[in-house]
Parts: structure tokens; sequence; C-alpha cells
């Protein structure tokens, strides 16, 4: 949770916000008051503080933190309760919208760690665990209560799959169990959307047989059904239209296959189905597969909700879902060559960082090979630009603004591939020296202009863009290096969704501010065995250089100041969203950074036993 905010008030959309306080760790913001009398005297004046919030915007995270420590501070409380307050202030005001939504549209999160720990039954899958009502803990209870409702429940952890359930047009509001450290970053993405949800802590982040107010599961669960009008905007409409492009027959429908029928979805395509098909045919087949596959869909949102913006956010309100059926087809192909031209450069960068699997599959490059994979990425940018170029006699965007999206999108490769290009030079040469400046500036090549296409496009498309074009540029330039350092800080964490193992910038020795930061702060003999640590023909396991490499980072205080890069570059776009008009495309963009801008965990230095380090 930050402590910083855009405003210190909600009660009216239309504001210009302050300047975000830098950030603080939050471990000792999680208490959860001891007494249920506490817990529930704080509850109720968080019921009576969330009925003057203004209901027309979500609030956002910093905007709910303002207000928690206001009522902390009233009730002389300390402030080790923010956290648990600012989940009953979210809950409260989103009570009435979720009211509105009735329960077979609902679903109900559970977290494992209400299991009995000795000797569950429970079998997993890909979306958490079966339950198997054995009766040793409290989850069959309120599984059972919430399906004879009609809820779809999940006993699960995390804001991927929820998301996922939700985009996916399963459920529009969600209530959960779970402990601090998880709604903080389990359910936050999802109020930022305007989904509503409401949850009850649980009163321990032990993960071992933990307990909750059980009958504050049971009424929230029991929320009954009060239908009536979406009061609240909410980004779902639009996450969903963004997600739905990619359905094999929005694709059939946008970007009609010209040599191959072969229906798309099911499982990924393999080598011996392609070996069966007219050979002609096959780059195209593989292409669609790959692009109807996988992926968050967040730069064609980007581009949907950056239109939608420019023309009233419509598509944000209670008559959204219509709103967003009308979208022009052009401005949909628009949303849709966006993330066809990342599908390409994820094809390619697969095969040039070595990485072997992409959305949980084997990449392009491992299933087809290499020649083959280049070309199917090469296709995939001609298709990218051929959805832009298409022209329809019923089409409502005029021609010229068709033309200026395609010069910023041929602007962005361009710059894209410079970016790629020097870390490819970088990795190949001998010389490991590499400056934070330097980092960056490859950063904001390599990241920065994906988010600046699908922006401009968005905004281009809706009307003249000339005085948005600096403006946008300056933001996404920040966006996208403060997102890449935090990508670089995540790989001290790994993704298991794409089986990346932690470490992988440091072993694949890609170019990256940490690394940089750590050669200008250590000493001599320091940067030596760092510099050793990039050999490519060293034998040391991979743990332990891992290991050492991050004892090198915390000496010289590498994640501490890319943190402090990440505040300073998040102010900066901030800064710049909030000379912006219309109030629409300025909440858009603070959505993005409160989304884009995950912090991931840090790591803790770990003590290892250096012995001899081979040298080069």
């Amino acid at each position: 949770m930050s402590t910083a905010s855009r405003s210190t008030s909600i009660q009216t959309a239309d504001h210009k916000p302050a300047a975000r306080r830098v950030r603080r760790k939050t471990s000792h913001l999680k208490d959860v008051p001891p007494t249920l009398e506490l817990r529930e005297a704080l509850r109720d004046r968080c019921d009576q503080v969330a009925q003057r919030m203004d209901r027309s915007v979500p609030p956002t995270k910093d905007q709910i933190e303002q207000v928690a420590q206001r009522t902390l501070e009233e009730a002389d409380l300390p402030e080790g309760y923010l956290g648990w307050t600012m989940v009953m202030l979210s809950s409260a005001f989103w009570r009435q919208s979720l009211s509105s939504v009735p329960p077979e549209r609902r679903l109900f999160l559970l977290p494992h760690c209400l299991k009995h720990a000795d000797g569950c039954p429970a079998e997993y899958d890909q979306f958490g665990m079966n339950c198997k009502e054995c009766g040793a803990c409290s989850i069959a209870d309120f599984r059972g209560v919430a399906e004879e409702m009609g809820y779809r429940v999940l006993v699960a952890e995390g804001s991927p799959v929820v998301l996922k359930i939700i985009v996916g047009g399963y459920v529009d509001a969600v209530v959960g169990v779970a402990c601090l450290n998880v709604l903080e970053k389990a359910i936050d993405k999802v109020l930022l959307a305007g989904i509503p949800c409401m949850a009850v802590p649980l009163l321990s982040s032990d993960c071992r047989n933990t307990k909750v107010d059980e009958a504050w599961v049971d009424q929230m669960i029991r929320t009954p059904y009060l239908p009536a009008s979406q009061q609240t905007k909410s980004y779902v409409h639009l996450m969903r239209a963004a997600s739905e492009l990619f359905e094999p027959a929005s694709i059939d429908e946008l970007a009609p296959r010209i040599r191959d029928k072969t229906p798309l979805g099911g499982d990924a395509v393999t080598i011996e189905q392609i070996q069966s098909m007219d050979a002609i045919a096959a780059t195209e087949h593989i292409a669609y597969d790959f692009l109807a596959r996988g992926g968050k869909h967040s730069r064609p949102f980007i581009t949907l909700a950056a239109y939608d913006a420019m023309l009233g956010s419509g598509c944000t309100d209670a008559k959204g879902a219509e709103t967003v059926s009308s979208l022009p087809a052009t401005v949909r192909r628009a949303a849709m060559s966006i993330e066809t031209f990342h599908k390409a450069s994820l094809v390619h960068d697969d095969i040039e960082d070595g990485d072997a699997y992409r959305y949980g599959q084997p990449a392009v490059h491992q299933r087809f090979g290499l020649p083959t994979a280049i070309n199917v990425g090469d296709y995939l940018i001609g298709l990218g630009y051929r959805l832009l170029s298409r022209h329809e006699s019923n089409d409502q965007v005029p021609a010229e603004a068709r033309v200026d999206v395609l010069d910023t999108l041929a602007n962005a490769h361009t710059r894209l591939a410079e970016g790629q290009g020097a870390e490819l030079l970088w990795r190949d040469s001998t010389d490991r020296q590499l400056t934070p400046l330097d980092a960056l500036k490859v950063y904001a090549l390599k990241t920065s202009p994906a988010f600046e296409a699908a922006l401009y496009s968005g905004i281009r498309l809706a009307g003249d863009a000339e005085a948005y074009v600096q403006p946008i540029r300056n933001y996404c330039r920040n966006l996208g290096v403060a997102f890449q350092i935090l990508n670089d800080l995540g790989d001290f964490v790994g993704d298991e969704h794409n089986k990346l193992s932690v470490g992988s910038d440091l072993f694949g020795g890609r170019p990256t501010v940490l690394w940089a930061l750590a050669l200008e702060a250590l000493s001599d003999d320091d940067r030596s065995l760092l510099l050793q640590l990039a050999d490519r023909e060293h034998d040391m396991p991979d743990a332990e250089r891992l290991a050492i490499a991050t004892r090198l980072y915390h000496k010289a205080g590498v994640f501490d100041t890319a943190m402090q890069l990440v505040d300073k570059h998040q102010a900066r776009a901030e800064q710049i969203a909030d000379e912006l008009e219309p109030e629409s495309l300025r909440r858009l963009l603070y959505f993005l950074v409160d989304t884009v801008l995950e912090r991931p965990e840090l790591p803790t230095p770990t003590v290892v036993s250096l012995g001899i380090v081979p040298t080069a």
C-alpha cells in the first residue's frame, strides 16, 4: 500500500490531483485489530465514511489510503491497522454496486490457507484447489452456502486468474477471503478496473490453518441482490472487448485469412499438423494460431480505452457493453494491430533471448525451428500493417488519421528495433561495462514505444491529436522505463507462467540497470567478482552464482536505488498526466500507472560460501 495520493479528497471526481509522496514499506501496516469488538467498531465507522464517498468513479488505492489514515486518526487507533481499514473501506464502498449483481454473476474467492494443513485431501488444477468437503475446515461450509446461492467458487490466490475469469465474461463481481498480503496484491487490479469487490481479511498471515471472522464471511456471501443500474465507472467492458478481439470469430472478421480456413482455437498447433497442410498456408496458420493464444491484451485495451476517453468514456458507463459493441471496425483493427506487432516481437525476442517457453507452451522456434519462427514473426509484422492499411467504404475514421497512426507504428517499430539491437550488441560484447544512463536509454527505446503507439492510436482515431504527441511520448517514456526496471527486479522472483527461472537476465547476459548500478557502486574487488559471474565460461552452479550476485546487489544498494528510480519515473509520468484533458483521459493514464507498475517482492540476501571463483 502506498502512502501517496493524487488527492486528499475523494468527494469530487474532476479535479487536478496533488503529486504522490515517496512510497514506503508496508509490512508494519498490516496488523489486524485483535478483538472482535474493536474490529466491529472500526468496520461500522468505515461503513459510515464510505456513505459519503463519491461513487461516480472508482477510488484509487491512494485515495482509499488517505481516507483510511484519517479514519484511524479520528478513532485514535494505530497506523498498523491501515491495511485492514483500507479493506473495510473498499468493501463498504463497493457493497451497493455488488448488491446490484445477481449471485450467479459473482465469484467467491477462498484462500488455500483456510484448509487443514495436515492431511487435506484436496487436489489442485490450473484454477486452484478442488475441495473434497471432508469437514476438516470451513472451506466446504462457505462453499456450500455460496454455491447454493449460485456463486462461482474458486479456491485460489492471485489477480491473474481472477481477472481472467472476469475478462472472460463469466462474472461481474468478486467477494473474497484472504490475508492482507494477498489482498494487497490480488484484489488491487480488480478494484482499479472498477469491478465491484468485497473482502474479509484473515486474522493472520501465517498461511497454515488460519482463522477468519466466519460470521462476516457468511454475511458477505449473503449480500442480497437488489437490481440497480451501474453507478461507478468501470473498465471491465473495454477489457472484455480487448480480449474478445482475439477470439477466433473476431480474428476472422477483422483480419480474414487468405490461405487457410482451418478453425482456430483448441490446442496449440503442432509441427505434425503443419507438415500435413499446404506449404503456402502453413505460415499463415502458425501466425494466426499464435495471435489467438495467450497474453493479457493490455495494449489493445489501451488503444480502445484511449479512443473511448477522448469521446466521453461512454464505454465505462452503465451502458458500456452496448457502447463497446458499436466501436468502429477501424478502431478495433488498430487495437488488434498493436497486439499483432507485440506478438511478432515476442516470436523474435524468444529466439534472441533463448527463451524456451511462451504462455506456458514451447516457444514458436522450439516447435517449428528458428527459420520458420523468424518468418512467422515477419508475417505478423506485415499483418499488423495490413490491419490498418485496409479501407472500407463505411469507415468512420478519416484516412489521414489512419496514415498518422501508421506513421506512429512505423516509428515505434524502428525505435524498438534500435533498442533491441543495442541490447544484442552489448550481450555479444566481451566488455561488460555499462552505465545506468546507457541502460535507461535502451529501456526508453525497447519498452516505451509500445505504450506510446497504443495510446496515440486511440487518441488520434478519436480526433485531432497534435497537442497530445509530445506529452504522450514523455508520459510513455517514463512509464516504460519504470516498467522495465520493475521487470528487472522481477527477474529475481521468476515467472512460473512462462517457466522463466530466477536470474534469467543475469544468466542470459542481458544489460540491465541493476547491473549498471552495481558496477557503478561496488569496490574494484567486488566489481571484478561481479564481472566474473557474467563470464560464459564459468563453471559455478547457477544457484551459487545467483546468490553471490544478489549479495553484491544488496551491498551496492542496487534494489533500493532501482526502486527510487521507479518512483522518480512514476512521479514524472503522473505530473504529465496531471496537466492533460479531458478528465477521462487523465483517469486512464493514472489507471495505467497503477496497474502497469506493480511492485515485486524484493529478494533478501543469502549468505553463501564463495569458494574459488574461476577466472576468465
